[in-house]
């Protein structure tokens, strides 16, 4: 495909800054054979020349992402929960269990019962005034006295 010499007076596509279109410009000033300044058709306005943008491509379909070794030990870990509180859930008698307050104490083996994460057993005692507690949904660190 040729590349049209340009020249003064010469009408080029240009993106209008007034009408924020790309419109159809006639060429004002040329820069080495390039285009510098244009005055647009259809407002009358005169500025730089702007190019107008090249369209987007279609998008085709990636191939399937591989999912990292971090990802993938988060999905182990997760799996891992999911199987230990499957396997504490007999244990956990909705009765028994604790309603959760922050101002709570709990002990380790502790059942509470949370209002947003519902059902869970305190793992392990992490410092002051916190709890590792496994719900269906993972482990969460709770705020407790």
């Amino acid at each position: 495909m040729e590349d049209k010499i340009l020249s003064v007076g010469d009408r080029i596509d240009a993106r209008c800054t007034k009408c924020r279109k790309i419109l159809n410009h006639t060429i004002v000033a040329l820069v080495e054979e390039r285009p510098a300044q244009v005055k647009c058709n259809t407002c009358g306005g005169e500025h730089k020349y702007r190019k107008p943008a090249e369209p987007k491509a279609k998008v085709t379909k990636a191939a399937p992402k591989k999912i990292s070794r971090v990802a993938k030990a988060k999905i182990d870990l997760r799996e891992a929960e999911l199987e230990e509180w499957e396997g504490l859930q007999p244990k956990m008698i909705n009765g028994q269990a604790l309603d959760y307050a922050m101002d709570g104490k709990f002990t380790v083996g502790s059942v509470i019962n949370h209002s947003v994460f519902g059902l869970g057993m305190v793992q392990q005692v992490g410092g002051p005034r916190k709890i590792f507690v496994l719900f269906q949904e993972g482990k969460k660190l709770l705020r407790c006295a």
